[in-house]
């Protein structure tokens, strides 16, 4: 599930084939049927993401919902107006119990079953539902309703961790901060950072250990960063 996370954000980058429209139409494959999840709320958000990236108020990537304070400026203004939902003195201890485990198997399934269905994304949820069929015809006979639906949850919950670790590390050590009206160059550089080169590295964060390679040019095939 995690590669074909990074997998689907090829094609959702149009970064594999050479016809827009074939990258269009594996990724509806992708991100739906192997992944149940919607290519039209992915490329909603993500494109926001690559637009401003690391901005308050644009980047939905850095939108905690005020469970946790980023950068160096939103913990000062959180003080300033004494805005304390949580108590973010100790969120560097929580983080651990909230962010990685339930990023995936709760918040994400929650808005893209909502986005879908507000949105009227018919063919997503067509694709999704395509998914979970698959899933349950192929589980259940071995491990029954409650067996397939905990097993889904936990995979989706070891998919969160991998997931939250790759792209926590290569933007949130940076800037992180309201909207400066940088040129787009500077914008990007200020927001992003690249992870040490190495086979495992290569292949554990799809390459987006390139991110700085990766937000300059957004449509480059992936194996082709390191050059």
């Amino acid at each position: 599930q995690a590669q074909a996370g990074w997998l689907q954000h090829d094609f959702g980058h149009l970064s594999v084939f050479k016809k827009s429209s074939w990258n269009h139409i594996v990724h509806k494959f992708v991100i739906g049927h192997l992944k149940g999840a919607s290519a039209n709320w992915w490329n909603h958000r993500h494109f926001q993401h690559h637009a401003k990236p690391n901005i308050f108020q644009k980047d939905p990537d850095v939108n905690m919902l005020h469970i946790f304070v980023l950068g160096d400026t939103q913990p000062v203004e959180y003080g300033k107006k004494k805005l304390k939902y949580l108590p973010y003195n100790h969120q560097h201890e929580y983080f651990f119990l909230i962010f990685p485990p339930l990023l995936i198997p709760v918040y994400f399934q929650i808005q893209i079953i909502s986005t879908m269905i507000r949105r009227r994304f018919w063919a997503d949820l067509a694709w999704a539902i395509s998914y979970y069929l698959r899933y349950f015809i192929t589980y259940i006979p071995f491990y029954g309703v409650l067996g397939s639906l905990c097993l889904l949850t936990f995979v989706r919950f070891l998919e969160s961790h991998w997931f939250v670790w790759v792209t926590q590390m290569n933007h949130i050590p940076m800037e992180i901060d309201s909207e400066k009206h940088r040129d787009w160059l500077s914008s990007q550089m200020a927001a992003t950072c690249n992870i040490e080169q190495s086979f495992f590295n290569d292949w554990f964060t799809g390459h987006l250990n390139f991110q700085i390679e990766h937000h300059l040019f957004p449509t480059m095939p992936r194996h082709n960063f390191w050059k």
